[in-house]
């Protein structure tokens, strides 16, 4: 669930998914970012051994993809672990 909504359309359905990865964000206050600036990794060590915040690549908790209303993909971020 994120803010408040399921993106899940039934419980047994597994399309959306919390996953480690590493994000590229212009601005920390983002809450979901196109699936383009998302490298999905194995877990929170090989998340953080990739993250540069100087470079404004980030260490997070996301879950995705979901598709926006215009089409887009996107993964909410859960949580930025190196901000």
């Amino acid at each position: 669930m994120v803010n408040g909504y399921s993106l899940d359309p039934h419980p047994k359905a597994n399309f959306a998914k919390e996953q480690f990865a590493v994000v590229h964000i212009p601005r920390l206050k983002r809450d979901r970012v196109p699936s383009s600036s998302v490298e999905i990794v194995d877990n929170l060590e090989g998340a953080l051994s990739k993250s540069d915040p100087s470079k404004k690549l980030y260490a997070a908790k996301v879950v995705g993809p979901a598709r926006s209303s215009e089409g887009v993909s996107l993964y909410y971020i859960v949580q930025l672990y190196n901000s």
